[in-house]
């Protein structure tokens, strides 16, 4: 008689070992540095992601070294800052105009998420960018790593209600109360000083000892604009609106993009509403769900650690039971207000105080020289200038706020001496857009993405003016892997790379953001996502009904039958 197996619990994944041996995130990250090595291994590699920074290797750099008969990688690093709401003011945003010269490659990537990437930093450079970004009062802390990362918010300065501050407000408060209290980052980074006792003493009251599963990504927006895609957030806070204030939040759990080709026990997965707290119950509400996800997310296979799968695996009323044993208020149900508007906050507009705010449209994110195309010099030039604060859009985008009535026509003065589109000549398509960075940079990246996306919405541009669509509003995501970084599974298109220049065609979801997609079709060449979407396009333009958009017509049409027409070229 065979004995009766014994179900064992799966061994924690290497990841979580190198966390709790890291005497604070410290492992040996400043002894690493000080040899003058180029590079760091696996567990100072991941630890060094709490510090806001992500080794990577230059895949062009490689392959030209390899034509010339030389070897070996070519590292690197990006440095993400922290910087909640996308908020800044002109002195910051110039200090980190100055480091993308100084350190990194001459460009500044404002990223999908209200903040700043920068790339081709050596790790001589390291410490003195996160110590000059630390010293104009911004942080890289927590950007990346297995916590609560940038928190985001509506970035739209409207001055005459407050509830755009009182948003912008909690955003930071929830950033703050949230961050790690570990003194690692001080002390490796700004002046190698311990802050105290010794480092396994220290304690992280919210993240305990080896802090959580997987990142944590938090979000807040209004009903009538869902510019942040609150649905797509692992926490998301949906503000209730009252006599033009704030009175308290429906709160989303288990939003997040990321999948792995071949694996269907991982998925994309809209925010759930579990619970309703009032404001001053906020962060109260928001550490009970993190810490809920601290003692129960998967630290075995971090491929299905986010807390997407908590909620997915368990379904919202156990997560609201689960739950009541970590708030210290009685749990409210969500009120379940509807989310009606997307704002891309671009071009100009009044800010309710007499003043006015400026939105530019950066393509891709990516602040550069390039030719006649000057972005980085226009923007400098301009915020310098006007001494304006700054704030960055979850499309990738920048606002110029505070502005003097006479700002307009220095501002498009500027940008058109320097080759910049003004947003009034942007095409919907391209205002829209998102692309993640993929190739060369990313280690996870199958295909081309922030390079490729232009070429496709300029043949997209196009096929839509051929069709007589070029006023319609949709959205097209492209990213270079299924971790889908900007969002591709609620836009109206997605595009996932799939393979070499092969990409996974995503339809049916759309700008509001509430919506899955569906994938469409596999295997699609670049070179023929407009040609596969054309005749489709003209199908939606006599078939729809009066107020239906793209993403609205494929998703009635339905899976099957949209599969059915793309292959049969509709």
């Amino acid at each position: 008689m065979s004995e009766p197996e014994v179900s064992k619990t799966p061994a924690p994944s290497p990841v979580e070992g190198m966390k709790a041996a890291s005497h604070g995130l410290r492992g040996g990250i400043a002894s690493i540095m000080a040899s003058g090595a180029d590079h760091f291994e696996e567990t100072e590699k991941q630890l060094l992601k709490f510090h806001g920074s992500y080794q990577q290797e230059d895949r062009d750099a490689r392959k030209s070294k390899r034509e010339d008969g030389q070897s070996g990688k070519f590292y690197m690093f990006m440095v993400r800052g922290r910087i909640p709401g996308g908020r800044m003011n002109a002195a910051q945003y110039l200090v980190l105009d100055g480091l993308a010269d100084s350190h990194a490659n001459g460009t500044i990537r404002l990223t999908s998420r209200q903040s700043i990437q920068f790339y081709g930093i050596l790790m001589a450079g390291l410490k003195p960018v996160i110590a000059a970004m630390n010293e104009c009062l911004l942080s890289t802390l927590a950007a990346c790593g297995d916590v609560n990362r940038n928190v985001m918010a509506c970035p739209a300065p409207i001055r005459n209600s407050k509830v755009h501050d009182q948003l912008q407000a909690d955003c930071h408060a929830l950033a703050m109360h949230l961050a790690p209290r570990t003194s690692a980052y001080h002390e490796i980074w700004i002046d190698g000083k311990s802050q105290g006792g010794a480092p396994e003493e220290e304690i992280e009251p919210i993240y305990g000892k080896v802090y959580l599963p997987r990142k944590f990504k938090t979000g807040f927006a209004l009903p009538n604009d869902n510019c942040i895609d609150i649905f797509a957030q692992d926490l998301g806070l949906l503000a209730d609106v009252h006599n033009g204030e704030i009175v308290g939040y429906d709160v989303l759990v288990g939003g997040g993009m990321g999948r792995t080709h071949g694996r269907v026990d991982t998925f994309a997965h809209l925010g759930q509403r579990i619970l309703y707290c009032t404001r001053d119950q906020l962060l109260q509400a928001a550490e009970a769900i993190v810490k809920l996800y601290r003692d129960n997310g998967n630290r075995a296979d971090r491929k299905r650690a986010r807390i997407k799968y908590l909620v997915a695996d368990l379904g919202v009323e156990k997560i609201r039971e689960m739950l009541k044993d970590y708030l210290p208020f009685p749990l409210q149900l969500p009120k379940d207000m509807p989310v009606t508007g997307y704002d891309s906050h671009l071009g100009w507009n009044e800010q309710g105080d007499g003043r006015y705010w400026y939105g530019i449209s950066v393509e891709n994110g990516r602040v550069k020289d390039d030719g006649a195309f000057r972005l980085r010099t226009a923007l400098r030039t301009l915020i310098s200038d006007l001494s304006c604060e700054v704030r960055l859009t979850a499309q990738q985008d920048i606002l110029l706020c505070d502005l003097d009535h006479s700002a307009l026509p220095k501002i498009e003065k500027i940008l058109r001496e320097h080759g910049v589109q003004l947003p009034g000549d942007v095409s919907n398509v391209q205002r829209y857009s998102l692309a993640c960075p993929a190739i060369p940079t990313c280690s996870l990246a199958i295909c081309e993405s922030e390079r490729t996306l232009p070429t496709v919405i300029d043949e997209m541009e196009v096929a839509l003016k051929d069709l007589g669509l070029e006023n319609e509003k949709f959205s097209i995501r492209m990213t270079g892997c299924p971790n889908g970084c900007v969002r591709p599974y609620t836009s109206d298109i997605g595009l996932v790379g799939r393979s070499g220049d092969k990409y996974l065609m995503f339809l049916g979801g759309r700008i509001l953001g509430d919506r899955q997609n569906f994938q469409a079709k596999d295997l699609v060449p670049r070179a023929e996502i407009v040609s596969t979407l054309k005749p489709l396009l003209a199908r939606f333009k006599h078939e729809r009904t009066e107020t239906e958009s793209f993403g609205d017509y494929c998703h009635r049409l339905g899976q099957e039958q949209v599969k059915t027409l793309l292959t049969t070229g509709a």
